[in-house]
């Protein structure tokens, strides 16, 4: 009787927890998406080429009055930016807000907007790198966001063309499924977690503060990460630095994405693989490694923030599957 009591709660707690996340309504045919910039100055044309991608889609993007401006190498102040992102989260006839890029700044941003503007007005952010900032302080507010590539990464062929697919059925309200192959120094397991991640240098410089979104480690998180033109060894500091703060104990698992633009070997590693492998092996959770996302000239799997996720990590491969609420 007391077991079924327990797992009754369980249960319960397991689902109250998801519903603390919002799931932006999806986009249909018309719906406006603006685009902001709340980092590094973009290149115009950059801008100019996502739209025409979004219009391709269906979509009509409005870029923010500060989107192109420069300041500093940032575009426009932090008030100037802030501003931008109020407009688009304020704006009832904004239904998502695209990144233009990533580069350095939002963090400013994040000073000069309260938790509850991403609380009342829950709309999909989408981006990746120094967005990581912005996903953060949306899934700290309750809400789901969207880690993926931005302007340049949208309006780009090839390769991409099969992720900027699932980014489009995404925004449409269909949510992914991944399988990818094996990797040698992936931990077999399989869990369950709300996944959240992205940039690990800008994750951590968020440490302890509201917009933090590992403060929700005892919710039961799967943690992404990675980074570009990050030294080994700082990267290190930075694993090190969760750890310390108890949040690599609590997570259910690890999915290690793209580390490039950095020195190798190094303090006696042969890559940034093995130098992670050395420290998150002693932890009992599956860990993959090589997932493709992140700062990569082709792959970058749009992940859904705030969303409940399980994780498979086998001999024949990786899954994720995304396990997301009626809306």
């Amino acid at each position: 009787m007391y077991t079924l009591l327990y797992l009754l709660i369980a249960i319960g707690q397991s689902v109250e927890a998801q519903e603390r996340f919002v799931r932006p309504a999806a986009l249909k045919a018309g719906d406006t998406i603006a685009i902001v910039s709340p980092s590094s100055t973009p290149d115009s044309m950059t801008v100019v080429k996502g739209c025409e991608t979004l219009r391709e889609w269906g979509y009509v993007p409005v870029v923010g009055p500060h989107a192109l401006s420069s300041y500093h190498g940032f575009a426009g102040t932090a008030d100037e930016r802030a501003a931008d992102m109020l407009w688009a989260l304020r704006d009832s006839t904004v239904k998502a807000i695209l990144c233009s890029r990533g580069g350095d700044g939002a963090v400013q941003v994040l000073q000069r907007i309260p938790l509850e503007e991403f609380r009342n007005h829950p709309k999909w952010v989408m981006g990746f790198s120094d967005a990581t900032a912005l996903h953060s302080a949306e899934v700290s507010a309750g809400v789901m966001s969207i880690h993926c590539s931005m302007c340049d990464g949208i309006s780009l062929r090839g390769e991409r063309d099969s992720v900027n697919a699932i980014l489009q059925r995404l925004l449409q309200g269909e949510f992914p499924s991944y399988k990818v192959p094996s990797h040698p120094l992936n931990q077999s397991g399989e869990a369950e977690g709300i996944l959240v991640g992205g940039n690990l240098s800008v994750l951590c410089g968020l440490a302890g503060s509201e917009y933090d979104f590992l403060n929700r480690a005892d919710e039961g998180l799967i943690l992404f990460i990675e980074d570009t033109g990050e030294g080994m060894s700082k990267v290190d500091r930075m694993l090190h630095q969760i750890e310390i703060r108890g949040i690599l104990s609590k997570l259910k698992g690890v999915i290690v994405g793209h580390f490039s633009k950095y020195k190798s070997p190094e303090s006696g590693f042969a890559d940034m693989y093995e130098m992670l492998h050395e420290y998150l092996q002693h932890y009992a959770i599956p860990i993959c490694y090589d997932f493709p996302v992140g700062h990569h000239s082709g792959l970058n799997y749009p992940m859904v923030e705030g969303c409940r996720v399980k994780l498979n990590v086998g001999q024949d491969g990786t899954c994720i599957s995304f396990k997301h609420p009626i809306p």
